[in-house]
């Protein structure tokens, strides 16, 4: 039986945590990724500066991380860039369609018991598994 080293995940899920919980406390607005992505489309949105230094440090702290331990990173799959963009383009396209996406409904909508939050979480988990097996069973599995 092989142990797994659970600090990594355990520190990494606590600091989306507090980054979400300090976002909501500072802005009174929660952290999802998808709406703040969208919003940055809207000029007329007084806030854009603050929703692009966030989304920024998503992406600064990152590529630190991948920077500081390279392996965690390696890609080890064989899907072909075209197919990861086309899939990138489709979940933005469903987190639209879906108004919210994991960060939003998963994170802090639960935290705050919504309902429709718990609805989409389930439903985003219940899309994630049947992808899954329904790539295992077209493709025989990614390897």
């Amino acid at each position: 039986m092989q142990s797994i080293n659970v600090i990594p995940p355990l520190v990494g899920g606590a600091l989306v945590g507090v980054s979400a919980g300090g976002y909501w406390l500072t802005h009174g607005r929660i952290a999802g990724v998808s709406g703040l992505c969208a919003s940055l489309l809207d000029p007329t949105d007084r806030a854009r500066g603050v929703k692009a230094a966030f989304l920024a440090g998503l992406v600064l702290c990152g590529a630190l991380i991948a920077s500081m331990t390279p392996s965690a990173f390696a890609n080890t799959t064989s899907v072909p860039v075209a197919a990861v963009i086309v899939a990138g383009v489709v979940v933005g396209y469903g987190s639209r369609l879906g108004n919210g996406c994991t960060s939003g409904h998963g994170l802090c909508g639960t935290g705050r018991l919504s309902p429709r939050s718990l609805v989409a979480g389930a439903l985003f988990t219940l899309g994630g598994a049947s992808s899954l097996l329904l790539t295992n069973a077209v493709m025989g599995g990614l390897q």
